[in-house]
């Protein structure tokens, strides 16, 4: 794996696009974890420190009352209506990252116990986390009615797509950018839905630690970087005050 690394590095000049590439090889990894054909994996812990995050645009960010708004738009299939409410629901409300999203299977939610259980991913923990009552008859009528409908082969992903194959991380995509015509000026995508919950919960007063947890962060000061302390008292001195407010 180090001389891997090596040679991404030698290859790319943004660091990000190295561990993009880093990424995808322990997502390899996991999977082969998962199926049960190996039974280690040589690059968990290996990280670029190379490739830091930037900072979280937290004026950029979305209220719960603007990503409700996802779940509000007429589609003209009902099966692709289910679906994609499906998606955006626990986009919005557990706040998944895409990886983790299209990694879930069918066995991965308890209607019974109302929860999701996420798995690890190389940079977040496992969790399990609650489903809203509202995501509980969507989720069964997904799961009873309009995934096996759309189904065209064996296969125990949560989500299928309109051509009955499992859903993959760019049409997650494809299918937030569809909404961008409600905030045409902002930047909407999966990561910014994450982050915007995880700054809402801090804004509503969640422990940091609840918080961490709920997001899989493994370190907490990950979750500190979300905090809004003093940023509508700073907004709104800026309205004020700035010569051209």
């Amino acid at each position: 794996m180090l001389p891997y690394v090596d040679y991404l590095r030698r290859k790319y000049s943004n660091p990000k696009t190295a561990s993009r590439a880093l990424c995808s090889v322990k997502a390899y990894y996991f999977w082969l974890l998962a199926t049960g054909q190996r039974h280690d994996h040589p690059c968990r812990y290996l990280n670029l420190k190379d490739a830091q995050d930037l900072p979280v645009q937290l004026q950029d960010l979305f209220t719960s009352e603007e990503l409700e708004l996802l779940l509000q738009r007429e589609e003209r299939y009902k099966a692709a209506k289910v679906k994609n409410k499906v998606i955006i629901s626990l986009l919005i409300y557990q706040a998944l990252k895409l990886g983790e999203l299209v990694m879930l299977d069918v066995s991965d939610i308890d209607l019974q116990k109302s929860t999701v259980y996420v798995g690890e991913t190389p940079k977040s923990n496992s969790r399990v986390l609650p489903l809203k009552p509202s995501q509980l008859a969507l989720l069964q009528e997904y799961l009873e009615e309009v995934r096996p409908k759309l189904l065209k082969s064996k296969t125990a992903s949560l989500l299928v797509n309109l051509r009955g194959q499992p859903e993959s991380g760019e049409g997650v995509s494809y299918l937030v950018e569809t909404f961008k015509p409600l905030f045409p000026e902002r930047n909407l995508n999966t990561k910014t839905i994450r982050q915007s919950v995880i700054a809402n919960m801090l804004q509503a007063g969640k422990n940091l630690r609840v918080v961490q947890a709920f997001a899989g962060h493994r370190k907490a000061s990950t979750t500190e970087k979300y905090r809004q302390a003093g940023l509508e008292e700073l907004k709104a001195v800026v309205a004020k005050y700035h010569p051209l407010g």
